[in-house]
């Protein structure tokens, strides 16, 4: 598959048998070209994917020869990589999220690595708190929590039925209990949570533009527009919490440059202490609010 990946395309690869090295170089290079950030990785999940093996198999057996059927399967997930910059994870179809992994597809977004940080910031919950994960989507944040604190009462929500169907599924394939409802924010959700977690829409109108195409093509809208600064979702949600006392514990994962605002809009609600977690790249990614007067 080397240099003729682009120029060729699938039909034609695999008129000759290509090593895992240089099939790798040529991937990566025909995905580099479109622009993508991480283009060697996305090489390398696409081939191992392919292959049916781990990633670490393709550094261990890099002299292997790909069979043209390989080569014509590879240039065809390259093509929806770099061609219509489809998302890896919806491209192979699962997605690795702290110890567990995913089914992903454009039913939800993508698992992101710094969502993982709501779930670090509930792990401190006390045994058998009763947490609803808002804005669930494919169920990420809440089959995380359940896997590592199973002692919790987890729920679930979203407004969107196909993203609450992908959840249903990943609970099913990981064999972890959550009760998943469908709700507007907590319209109709019970009074009973102590805790909630959230990850709702922060993208800005004026933001929306400089996205990566892989998101603005593929990852549903729903779960991405919070209004005109971004903030809509949250501010909606902040105002149903002053009728919802019992919520002593909040987790609500941000946009860059958001947090003094939620910061200011969360005091109102009387927690005692609120701070932020901060993501690999240092934004104020997740704020928490623990102990309400």
């Amino acid at each position: 598959m080397p240099a003729s990946l682009t120029a060729r395309g699938p039909a034609a690869v695999g008129s000759e048998l290509e090593s895992v090295h240089a099939t790798l170089s040529s991937a990566a290079a025909a995905i580099a070209a479109a622009g993508c950030e991480t283009p060697r990785l996305d090489a390398e999940v696409l081939l191992a994917h392919v292959l049916e093996v781990r990633r670490e198999h393709l550094h261990t057996n890099s002299r292997r020869e790909l069979s043209a059927a390989q080569q014509g399967e590879l240039a065809e997930l390259v093509r929806r990589r770099a061609g219509l910059r489809e998302p890896v994870a919806y491209i192979v179809g699962r997605r690795a999220f702290r110890n567990i992994e995913l089914l992903a597809d454009a039913r939800a977004l993508v698992p992101r690595p710094e969502t993982e940080l709501l779930v670090e910031c509930a792990l401190s919950l006390p045994c058998d708190a009763r947490v609803l994960d808002l804005g669930t989507g494919g169920g990420a944040v809440a089959l995380a929590l359940a896997s590592e604190r199973p002692d919790l009462r987890v729920s679930a929500s979203d407004i969107s039925p196909a993203a609450l169907e992908l959840a249903r599924a990943n609970a099913a394939r990981l064999g972890l209990e959550v009760r998943w409802l469908q709700a507007d924010l907590l319209d109709g959700v019970p009074d009973e949570y102590e805790a909630i977690i959230a990850n709702l829409p922060y993208v800005g109108e004026r933001e929306r533009a400089s996205l990566a195409p892989e998101i603005v093509r593929h990852e549903p809208p729903i779960a991405l527009s919070g209004g005109p600064d971004g903030l809509t979702m949250i501010r909606a949600l902040l105002r149903q919490l002053r009728e919802r006392p019992r919520v002593d514990f909040l987790a609500l994962e941000l946009g860059a440059g958001q947090a003094a605002t939620v910061r200011a809009l969360t005091a109102r609600l009387g927690f005692r202490g609120v701070r932020y977690e901060r993501d690999l790249a240092g934004i104020e990614r997740v704020l928490v609010g623990e102990g309400r007067a």
